[in-house]
């Protein structure tokens, strides 16, 4: 009901909603002397930050069109290169000559943000490999005629690209998708496939979430799943082509983010109200910029969210050695062919410090040579993969690691 109810409160601010924006071009465009005036600028701020607040926000587009390699502007190409049903594998392509380069594979997590969160992620690795990305589907997009989709769905996704890709790819994944990826690379390993990859790289994920415990972890960890599963679990609406499909809905998970830093957000949006008052553009855009990616949201596969939690959070499976995937038992001390880097920030409040790093007391038979971490300093969850520390501390770092093992 709560869905249905999100749903008919947005559609009631459709009139509020064209006020604002009737109102913020009337007292902001350059052709209007309105605009001119402080308090024509006080309204047309007002009517923007209005609109911005209860509007909803699309998925955004990766916008890499172009990069620049050894000074040269090469243009990106962006291809859907396999199609599943809750997924779509998305490459970009360099166009030149650029055969040889090691390919990648960036697997983004399930967690609520869609896989453009990643957008300065891809932008630097493209610089020196063939880059691939998982591209997620928002679960409400997805009929139900498709079926359910659950941890195990994501391990043998994962795995189904690894075999696409050839064997020697090196993935990398961030966050969330450490977990049902080092799960797949275990199984093939125990299977002694050809097709493993060269290299693994983890990036702030929650492989042992007992070490250092956040905030966020604590909160999945001291409620039952019962209690999720009443409390943040509702069906599609019908206007959806994924009508009645279980789902974490994106509208309470973004409810989610917020509450973690409310007050950060408020002066956030404080800020950008002084920033269009005094006309400074660049301050206002970097706002646009970054709270359209932030609000931008999708619902989750319930079966998916709940395994998770109950595997990742609750057992704490994969570390305590228990974890059972696809009929399997996982064992990622049969990994000896991949090679691992883990990354942490040392100021993540999401995945706190020695839980990715874990992996390497479980990759025991991994050669000590091709195993290493990364701790970055003065780098929260979301630095570890976007920004200026990620871009000239902790990629280079990476690339070299790929380097030594490719």
């Amino acid at each position: 009901m709560l869905y249905e109810l999100h749903e008919l409160q947005h559609a009631s601010f459709m009139s509020l909603r064209l006020w604002a924006q009737s109102t913020a071009s009337l007292y902001g465009s350059p052709y209007s002397p309105l605009s001119y005036t402080p308090v024509g600028r006080m309204v047309s701020a007002g009517s923007e930050l209005l609109l911005r607040t209860t509007q909803r926000y699309e998925k955004p587009a990766f916008g890499i069109q172009e990069t620049v390699i050894e000074g040269v502007t090469v243009p990106i190409v962006e291809q859907v290169t396999l199609e599943k049903p809750f997924c779509q594998l998305r490459r970009f392509v360099r166009v030149g000559n650029f055969s040889g380069q090691p390919q990648v594979l960036i697997v983004a997590p399930l967690s609520g943000h869609f896989a453009t969160l990643l957008r300065d992620t891809v932008r630097a690795f493209i610089h020196d490999f063939d880059v691939t990305i998982t591209d997620w589907r928002d679960a409400k997009m997805v009929p139900l005629s498709e079926g359910a989709f659950h941890f195990d769905d994501y391990v043998r996704y994962v795995q189904e690209f690894i075999r696409f890709l050839g064997p020697n790819v090196h993935v990398v994944s961030v966050c969330q998708p450490t977990v049902p990826t080092l799960a797949a690379v275990a199984l093939m390993a125990a299977r002694s496939e050809s097709e493993q990859p060269r290299s693994m790289v983890m990036m702030g994920g929650p492989i042992d979430t007992r070490k250092n415990p956040t905030t966020v972890n604590n909160f999945a960890k001291e409620r039952p799943l019962v209690w999720f599963e009443n409390q943040v679990i509702y069906r599609v609406p019908v206007r959806y082509p994924g009508y009645l499909r279980r789902v974490y809905p994106g509208f309470l998970q973004h409810a989610g983010f917020v509450a973690m830093n409310p007050g950060r957000h408020i002066d956030s949006h404080r800020d950008f109200y002084r920033h269009l008052v005094q006309g400074d553009g660049d301050s206002a855009n970097a706002h646009r910029k970054f709270y359209d990616e932030y609000n931008a949201v999708m619902d989750l596969p319930a079966e998916y969210y709940l395994e998770t939690l109950d595997r990742v959070f609750h057992r704490h499976a994969l570390a305590m050695g228990s974890l059972v995937s696809c009929n399997e038992p996982v064992r990622p001390e049969a990994i000896t062919q991949t090679a691992l880097l883990t990354v942490e920030g040392e100021f993540d409040d999401i995945s706190g410090n020695g839980q990715t790093a874990a992996a390497h007391d479980l990759c025991v038979n991994i050669p000590a040579a091709q195993r290493h971490h990364l701790l970055a300093r003065e780098v929260g969850h979301y630095g570890i993969f976007s920004g200026r520390r990620f871009r000239e501390i902790i990629y280079p770092e990476i690339r070299k690691f790929i380097a030594s093992v490719s």
